[in-house]
């Protein structure tokens, strides 16, 4: 995203975006660790060959091997096997907004933030580069989830060279060590229901990489969404589309077509707008035409980050807590859109790109002018 995802830092959050991330406190598979979404990095007034995170002419949060295609009756099992059954989606008890509500009984502003925000399900954020818990900091997600029949929404985040450098930057240290760290990921989604967004920004940003480069994170991208989908048969795997206002929807395909998103051994589909601005009818009509210039199985879908973007980008292109925005469409897995699988929030209100505090901390301020 042209304007990173959002600033990744080790941090507890739940009713939007938790990264479980090990911060070197330890473990605890009630609550894990987790880093705040990404903040969002500003994108040029045209999105040019090098975007940032998910920004546009109107910039928001940052731009953020594949397999032969299986044979029809593969094709119909796989779709069978990954549909969603449940329709509510999981509301993790760990979060900073959560943090703040309870700590903070008498504010003003409480009754606002917790039934509008904190009430709310959100992504968790696994951002840190932390092997040897992942695991079981995933299993406690997911576990979470199917004990009261719930989806969850984790986030993978830690692709080598993630927003190339910028507010977010960190991930594994090679992709070999990245490719062995999807592997313990993947270990903790268990048979239940699960939405993966597979790394913000990592096929949008792409072209700060050289070719060879960009062939090699591609390539562990598609491995990625194998090991995931083998691992948790239920799991559904999204890849990044970046934004309405970034790419064209034949270069984002033709990008995603690379990293496997076209394959259903790999994919259900994609993902946008994450920490971005973007309105939903124009992150609608942008999916299903880079679903359309994808390819793939007629099953693939995309799901969109609703979470900041009730009023849209602003028109001056700012994208660090501009003012003004607001809360978009509630979480939820029936849509009512073709081809849209679900509205998510991926980012989590309130958390600050930078501006408002530090980047990833909650501002109850700036979630109260969202909410409200």
């Amino acid at each position: 995203m042209l304007a990173a995802a959002s600033v990744v830092v080790v941090v507890g959050t739940v009713s939007g975006v938790i990264s479980a991330a090990g911060d070197g406190r330890g473990t605890d598979e009630a609550r894990p660790d987790t880093s705040a979404s990404p903040r969002p990095v500003p994108l040029p007034a045209e999105p040019s060959a090098s975007p940032s995170p998910t920004v546009s002419a109107s910039p928001s949060a940052r731009p953020r091997r594949t397999s032969a295609s299986p044979s029809p009756t593969a094709r119909a099992k796989k779709k069978q096997r990954t549909a969603p059954v449940s329709t509510a989606l999981y509301r993790h008890p760990a979060s900073r907004v959560l943090d703040w509500v309870r700590a903070h009984p008498g504010d003003p502003r409480r009754p606002v933030i917790e039934s509008r925000i904190a009430d709310r399900p959100a992504a968790v954020w696994f951002a840190d580069w932390s092997p040897d818990t992942v695991t079981a900091r995933v299993k406690a997600v997911t576990s979470g989830g199917a004990a009261q029949g719930r989806v969850p929404v984790v986030v993978a985040y830690a692709i080598p060279d993630r927003d190339c450098g910028g507010h977010s930057e960190g991930g594994a240290p090679s992709l070999v060590a990245y490719d062995d760290w999807i592997d313990r990921f993947a270990a903790g989604l268990g048979g239940g229901e699960v939405v993966v967004i597979l790394e913000p920004d990592s096929v949008a940003q792409a072209d700060c990489l050289s070719a060879r480069q960009r062939a090699d994170r591609f390539a562990s991208l598609a491995r990625a969404g194998r090991v995931i989908k083998e691992a948790g048969p239920r799991a559904r795997v999204y890849f990044d589309a970046g934004h309405s206002g970034w790419h064209t929807p034949a270069k984002q395909a033709d990008l995603l077509r690379q990293a496997g998103a076209a394959s259903s051994a790999s994919s259900d589909g994609i993902f946008s707008n994450v920490s971005n601005f973007h309105g939903t009818a124009g992150e609608i009509a942008y999916d299903r035409a880079v679903l359309d210039a994808l390819g793939g199985p007629s099953g693939l879908g995309a799901v969109i980050d609703t979470s900041r973007n009730g009023n849209g980008a602003p028109a001056d292109g700012e994208w660090c807590d501009p003012a003004g925005r607001k809360l978009g469409r509630a979480p939820t897995l029936s849509t009512g859109e073709a081809r849209i699988d679900a509205y998510l929030w991926v980012k989590l209100p309130g958390e600050s790109d930078g501006c408002q505090g530090e980047p990833g901390s909650f501002s109850p301020s700036y979630a109260y002018d969202l909410a409200r």
